[in-house]
């Protein structure tokens, strides 16, 4: 392990509070080091509003401990190039280490592994403890013991309360090595691995498949190999690497690490995936981390930086947004409203969860959001199958007829309005024509329009005269966007709003109105609020090339950000969802979106640099564009682009980068 490598985290203790242990996740299990619960995705248990991840007991929570030593000399490291969490403990004769990881590319499998090596002559056995709070028992699941499979424990059950009434109640059927309450390294041992399996699935077979699978990688000693292979793939072919402060490097690591391990392995066909929530799949137990529910901080904050660096993962993500859609119909009826509602906090079905019903039925800007993220994997990918053949234009022509049926006109200013919203700045509710909720219905409208067209569907006259015709509230005297009707300069706001309209929405409007918003919403901006918010700000000024301004911004996210192990947490006094997973998602965009200029057009990705002093390079691997992927390196000199694999599609024109001066260089595979 090379000395001060940025994307290794190590501390001598753990943190005091065990929310701001690593995660260990893949897309199908998760945990955190040494916490007695694990989560399986999409599984949960509790009726509408009280619904949560459902809590399974953790045969993964194992600490080694030296029987008669008081403080033995420790280390705890996590290795984000390796997905792997491990804890060492030094003494005089031997070192004891154990590796825990969830397997990348073995969905359903967990393990831990405990070594111990000698490091002297002497022929004494060396005995390590092993405690665990394990208990086979779950509030949530009614869990019965099965026989024992290949030497492995079996439990299996169901969960308690479905989300509806007469709805599905998953069932989780677990395996596991038993774990002995010491191990012991004979007298003539030098060395020696245990490796202990938790395998978890919806099925008997499929649990009882992947424990077999892991007993085989384990007898021919592969079993952290292939997991180690895995996951180094997956950050090989999306990396992203700067050269600057290492705080920043650490940061950056930190967030990959921990949203793509939430992501499905490649070429997982078949798998079914349950969204990512705000805390990821580790966190979301009743009362932590909203229950574990997914919010627009799947579409907006994280999906961005999923979509440019592995498009397959963005589009398992719209697909857990079509699979419910019948969810989000349904709390479009009950409020009266024709087409689909996406609820404000989402779990197994898409009908509303949120406990507060507010919410829910105030805060519908994140229909919107959901339909951005289809409009940019639409220009991204040009996927028309997911459209045509997966359901795609379904919820996109749905979310059009729900915002036709939510508008009113008014004669007097004749003009559509949207009255009684939320906007994402929560400290107001009941107002209308927010600006951000008015600009991506327009926005939904636009794109709903341009897909039926290319699909050859007949485009409803209302949908375009909808969108001409919104009001989206502009101040022609100050020359800036107010919040909302009747927003008076100066209120403060809760987090990004009006901001949001420049980027990701790329609301038409001039430099001039840009820096207005910035410089109006700015100071008025709850320092203490949630993370993602200054990621925002820092876009935007580094889009008018204030890239100190924007630096300054991007900072304040590190109080956010949690030693050793770089967990963030919603709010800087520590409150709120911890691994919070959308201030992650925010800070990559500030990087992917913000360093670079990328901007996703209907037919280009625009790219625009613009670096603040204290970083000289930034490295991006494995960037996605029409089933091409290209590597960028953007010095303050000069930019490099490099097409490593070019489209399959016989019928995609081959790329070219296009400067302002008109020079058009062409892109083919291997080209620079």
């Amino acid at each position: 392990m090379a000395e001060g490598d940025p994307a290794v985290f190590t501390a001598p203790a753990l943190p005091v509070d065990p929310r701001l242990l690593p995660t260990v996740t893949n897309a199908y299990l998760g945990t955190r080091a040494f916490r007695d619960i694990l989560h399986v995705g999409g599984v949960y248990s509790g009726a509408a509003r009280d619904t949560h991840r459902a809590d399974i007991p953790s045969p993964l929570s194992v600490r080694m401990a030296l029987p008669g030593t008081d403080s033995p000399a420790e280390t705890f490291t996590l290795n984000t190039r390796t997905g792997t969490f491990s804890h060492t403990i030094q003494s005089p004769g031997y070192v004891a280490t154990q590796q825990l990881y969830a397997h990348h590319s073995l969905v359903h499998l967990m393990a831990f592994s405990i070594t111990i090596q000698r490091l002297d002559h002497s022929t004494e056995p060396i005995t390590i403890q092993l405690q665990t709070p394990f208990v086979p028992r779950s509030q949530d699941l009614d869990l019965t013991p099965g026989p024992d499979f290949l030497g492995a424990h079996y439990i299996y059950g169901q969960t308690l309360v479905p989300e509806v009434e007469g709805g599905p109640r998953p069932t989780v059927h677990m395996l596991w090595t038993p774990v002995p309450p010491s191990l012991t390294l004979g007298g003539e041992e030098q060395e020696r691995c245990w490796e202990f399996l938790t395998a978890v699935a919806g099925s008997e077979e499929e649990a009882k498949r992947s424990y077999s699978d892991g007993l085989s990688l384990m007898a021919a000693g592969a079993l952290h190999r292939s997991h180690t292979h895995a996951w180094a793939t997956l950050r090989q072919g999306c990396s992203m690497e700067l050269d600057g402060p290492p705080a920043m490097q650490q940061a950056l690591h930190g967030c990959l690490y921990y949203l793509l391990s939430a992501l499905p392995p490649r070429g997982s066909t078949g798998f079914i995936f349950h969204g990512i929530s705000p805390g990821g799949l580790s966190n979301g137990t009743r009362g932590e981390d909203y229950w574990g529910h997914i919010f627009w901080d799947q579409d907006t904050w994280m999906f961005p930086n999923i979509l440019l660096l592995y498009p397959e993962a963005a589009r398992a993500v719209l697909q857990y947004r079509i699979r419910t859609l019948e969810g989000a119909v349904h709390n479009a009826q009950e409020q009266g409203y024709k087409g689909a509602k996406f609820p404000w906090e989402s779990a197994a079905t898409g009908r509303e969860v949120c406990p507060e019903e507010i919410y829910g039925a105030q805060e519908i800007h994140v229909t919107g959001d959901v339909l951005v993220a289809f409009e940019q994997y639409y220009c991204t990918t040009q996927d028309q199958k997911l459209f045509r053949e997966d359901g795609g234009w379904e919820l996109v022509e749905a979310v059009a007829q729900y915002w036709c049926s939510r508008m009113v006109w008014s004669e007097e200013e004749q003009l559509y309005h949207i009255r009684g919203v939320m906007p994402p700045d929560e400290y107001h509710c009941q107002v209308d024509n927010s600006a951000y909720t008015n600009a991506v219905a327009r926005r939904s409208l636009n794109f709903a329009a341009e897909v039926a067209r290319d699909l050859l569907l007949p485009v409803p006259e209302e949908w375009e005269d909808y969108a001409r015709k919104i009001k989206v509230p502009f101040d022609a005297q100050r020359k800036y966007h107010p919040e909302y009707d009747g927003y008076s300069p100066g209120e403060p706001v809760k987090q990004a709003d009006v901001v949001l309209l420049g980027f990701p929405l790329m609301h038409p409007m001039s430099a001039e109105v840009r820096r207005n918003d910035l410089e109006m919403y700015e100071p008025v901006t709850n320092p203490a609020g949630p993370a993602m918010t200054w990621s925002m700000f820092a876009v935007g000024w580094l889009e008018l090339k204030e890239v100190q301004r924007a630096q300054s911004q991007l900072h304040k996210c590190f109080s956010n950000i949690t030693e050793p192990f770089k967990v963030w947490v919603e709010n800087s006094d520590g409150s709120g969802a911890v691994n919070f997973l959308t201030g992650m998602g925010g800070f990559l965009q500030a990087i992917l979106f913000g360093y670079t200029g990328f901007r996703i057009m209907r037919s280009s990705l625009r790219f625009n640099p613009a670096f603040p002093h204290d970083i000289t390079k930034l490295k991006l691997s494995g960037i996605s564009y029409l089933g091409n992927k290209l590597d960028f390196t953007i010095t303050t000199e000069e930019i490099t682009m490099e097409v490593t694999e070019t489209s399959r599609d016989p019928l995609a024109s081959p790329l070219e980068a296009v400067l302002e001066s008109g020079h058009r260089f062409p892109l083919g595979e291997g080209m620079t």
